[in-house]
């Protein structure tokens, strides 16, 4: 354990230099972000909104004023994200209902603050900012649909604060199953694996990116062309694949949280399954996967024997993976319209 905590104090330094050594910088990814929303057609208001601690978070707003009788619709993008993601969702979910979009804390064009190292704690962090953010617009009740972390992090928002939720949508949410030591005696791990996890487990996920310094938007054209596949109606150039480098070549703030906060499986250190009695009966509950993605579904059926007198719906998209809003927006959109629909 001794050697562990040196080594990663270690590399400690390295994100502090690695973001200078990147061809980025705050106005590249304003630039990108606002490549990637010009193809939204509604009109939209983007601000910051401002928290404790002097951090602020990146909100695009739609349709809050003029659509007053309907639950707003509050959209968390996952680990890596940030509310460009959406651009073939906001059209349509805007059509008829108020649809809000903001940049997690540590993501994106949100404040990167420092977060603590202990798990609880920086889902915490995560967590209370969200609710400031909530406060300060003045928003009563919210129809909160995450992503992957933002799945995780919705889960944990409506725990806390069951009054502000009309109810919590799950799109391919992240850190839902706990952790079974029975795994790896039935699917052995190669000794060549354990051995490379032990060497990259003191980095952040992402420090490969900001380590090839100059080289890092070519990776991720060439590691990740599906982004470019998923968005293609939308943009026939690098658009996608150069605001994901932008996003995650910053400060890794929210990723150094993730971090901390995953096992080295991947898995939460803190999974939601064994503190689902906490979320309350009345909260109803949409999980929505893609056909496709290697995300287990499992999860969601558990969910749904565990709270037996709640509302649990669970969707599948065809055809899509991971990220179902961008591989089937069409059905994701209009499974997502129904299940608005169905609460107001």
């Amino acid at each position: 354990m001794r050697g562990y905590l040196d080594t990663t104090l270690r590399w400690w330094w390295i994100p502090n230099w690695l973001p200078s050594w990147c061809p980025t910088s705050q106005s590249q990814l304003k630039t990108a972000e606002d490549r990637m929303l010009r193809c939204v057609k509604s009109t939209f208001s983007r601000r910051y909104i401002s928290i404790s601690h002097g951090n602020q978070l990146w909100t695009l707003t739609f349709n809050c004023d003029n659509v007053k009788d309907k639950t707003p619709l509050v959209l968390l993008h996952g680990f890596g994200g940030g509310v460009g993601i959406w651009a073939h969702n906001l059209d349509e979910l805007a059509r008829l209902r108020p649809v809000i979009a903001l940049d997690l804390l540590g993501f994106g064009q949100s404040s990167r603050p420092t977060f603590p190292t202990d798990p609880r704690e920086a889902e915490d962090q995560f967590v209370e900012a969200i609710e400031q953010w909530r406060g300060k617009l003045g928003l009563e009740k919210m129809i909160l649909v995450g992503h992957n972390l933002g799945g995780y992090l919705a889960v944990s928002y409506s725990m806390k604060y069951p009054d502000r939720i009309k109810s919590l949508v799950l799109v391919e949410p992240w850190g839902v199953p706990e952790c079974h030591d029975t795994a790896e005696a039935d699917h052995p791990i190669p000794v060549w694996i354990k051995a490379l996890g032990a060497i990259i487990r003191p980095f952040n996920p992402l420090a490969g990116l900001r380590l090839v310094g100059p080289l890092g938007p070519t990776m991720v054209h060439i590691l990740r062309p599906d982004f470019k596949r998923k968005f293609s109606s939308m943009f026939s150039d690098n658009t996608v694949s150069e605001y994901i480098y932008h996003l995650n070549v910053q400060t890794p703030s929210g990723e150094s949280a993730f971090k901390n906060m995953t096992l080295p499986s991947g898995l939460a250190k803190r999974p939601m399954l064994p503190r689902l009695d906490q979320l309350q009966p009345a909260i109803p509950i949409s999980i929505i996967y893609g056909s496709r993605s290697s995300i287990d579904s499992n999860s969601g059926n558990t969910i749904k024997e565990m709270r037996p007198r709640s509302h649990v719906e669970i969707t599948t998209i065809r055809g899509a993976g991971h990220y179902v809003y961008a591989d089937q927006p069409l059905d994701f959109n209009r499974s997502l319209l129904l299940i608005c629909d169905q609460i107001d």
